[in-house]
């Protein structure tokens, strides 16, 4: 198909021939552990052999329909030809995160064209593994994929140290807009696009922003002791460049990767902002951190406002709540305010000091409390069942335990309040990968996060488990504060 064409099927669903479905997934994992099962006994002389196709009538659920045994890899074949075999140090990465295959390949074309190497990943949960793995500087998010909704991909990548400071431009239709930029999202690029220019320029201008070599704040806030211990920590990283009203908000914004303002003092409001950002790029929106911001008392009260002038000090303060076309990050304190910068100048953890770690710790905590969500965890050792649960249960998680695969699957049945589940791999008689295999061909389990928890450390342990139906991974021995990041990334949304 030409040009034009892949990008009108990329504004679609994909097609059954160039993407995978949730079904499709599921059942290639049941047949995998079908074949990885015990052989057959040798037939005794004499014997007819047994045919390969009664073989494969006998191997699973005679009453199920059969499908071709699919490779191993079909959650990470390289179906697009990208260059996961050919990436070097120092090369810049782009990671297409798309279902549709038609689509994908356009982006890796037009990536490779701007000189940088490119992934394809078709499913959520092999996206999040090629993100350890290859640790990309730029990552583009399709919405509707088979395993899961890109939303959850999103989440989890901002939630974790390791992966929250990555760019990542969301692929979709305009009505997911907002959502994504509030989600932490650096772009947006709207389907269905017009031409494959659209493309072009939208990685242009990504490339841009990963091209300068410092982040620019542009600050509209009055100077005292609450300005001065916000950018201290950004002192000679970050560059600062003062806002003071509307003319300078017209000609230093549309240089600016990120907006600091206090909503109280009313130096610039959300109109201005608009007005002065309408020669930025349109793939990368302004992110705002509006400190000392009022939250509306419902979505009437929540408009952008005209400007600066002629309101009282609360109706300053709560026009930043929600203004029309700008992604807004309210902070009531200093805290919020050093966690919601380094999220939104996308900043590296270790570029950040301890404070603004433990800021941007303690604000993800306080924004996700894990009080009430059910976790069910399996293993076959009760002492592992309790060292989770103590952790746990001390975050006020409600807890349900299995110490085989089959109650686990009964489990997953019967009780609809399972949020997550924990699922050790290294199990007699049907191991951890088989059991999630068995959940996720449940109505049920098709959208259940489902994290592996193993001892083993041999490379390739995660992609076994990914392909068997986990959307996560954790080492043994599990480190606490590991784990909460990872629980928090699957039920925060």
């Amino acid at each position: 198909a030409d040009a034009a064409s892949a990008l009108d099927k990329g504004s679609r669903a994909a097609s059954a021939s160039s993407s995978i479905s949730a079904a499709e997934l599921a059942e290639a994992a049941v047949q995998r552990a079908a074949a990885r099962r015990t052989p057959p006994a040798a037939p005794a002389p004499g014997t007819a052999k047994a045919s390969p196709a009664d073989a494969d009538a006998t191997s699973l659920d005679p009453h199920r329909v059969q499908m071709d045994t699919p490779p191993d890899s079909i959650v990470f074949a390289n179906v697009a030809k990208d260059d996961r075999d050919d990436i070097a140090s120092g090369d810049r990465v782009v990671l297409i995160v798309e279902n549709d295959l038609a689509f994908a390949r356009v982006l890796l074309d037009a990536a490779r064209q701007g000189g940088m190497k490119g992934l394809v990943a078709t499913t959520g949960a092999a996206a999040l593994t090629m993100a350890q793995e290859f640790r990309p500087s730029l990552v583009t998010l399709d919405i509707f994929l088979p395993d899961m909704q890109g939303w959850r991909v999103l989440d989890r990548l901002k939630s974790g140290p390791d992966t929250r400071h990555l760019p990542v431009c969301v692929v979709s239709t305009d009505d997911a807009r907002d959502r994504a930029l509030q989600a932490g999202a650096l772009g947006f690029l709207s389907k269905p696009l017009q031409s494959r220019d659209d493309v072009e320029d939208a990685l242009r201008d990504l490339q841009r922003y990963l091209d300068r070599p410092q982040r620019r704040l542009a600050v509209a806030m009055a100077d005292g002791p609450a300005r001065q211990a916000l950018l201290a920590p950004l002192a000679g990283e970050v560059e600062t460049v003062f806002i003071a009203d509307a003319e300078q908000a017209r000609a230093l914004l549309p240089g600016a990767d990120a907006l600091l303002v206090d909503a109280a003092h009313g130096l610039i409001g959300p109109q201005d902002v608009l007005d002065a950002i309408e020669r930025r790029p349109g793939t990368l929106p302004l992110p705002v951190v509006a400190v000392n911001a009022l939250p509306v008392a419902d979505a009437a009260d929540a408009t952008a406002g005209a400007g600066a002038t002629g309101a009282g000090g609360d109706d300053l303060a709560r026009r930043w709540s929600r203004p029309a076309g700008l992604p807004v990050s309210l902070a009531a304190d200093n805290d919020a305010a050093r966690a919601a910068l380094s999220l939104a100048l996308h900043r590296p953890q270790a570029d950040m000091d301890d404070e603004e770690r433990r800021a941007l710790h303690d604000t993800q905590q306080a924004r996700c409390p894990l009080t009430g969500r059910k976790a069910l965890i399996v293993d076959d050792d009760m002492r592992n069942i309790f060292a989770l649960a103590t952790v746990l249960d001390g975050h006020g998680m409600v807890i349900v335990s299995a110490d085989n695969g089959r109650e686990a699957i009964r489990l997953v049945q019967e009780d609809p309040s399972i949020d997550i589940v924990l699922m050790d791999i290294m199990m007699p008689e049907m191991d951890g990968l088989e059991t999630m295999q068995q959940i996720r061909r449940l109505p049920r389990g098709r959208e259940l996060p489902m994290i592996a928890v193993t001892a083993k450390a041999m490379k390739g342990d995660r992609q076994k488990c990914i392909e068997a139906g986990a959307w996560d991974y954790l080492s043994k021995p599990v480190d606490p504060d590991n784990m909460l990041t990872v629980l928090r990334g699957w039920l925060c949304r």
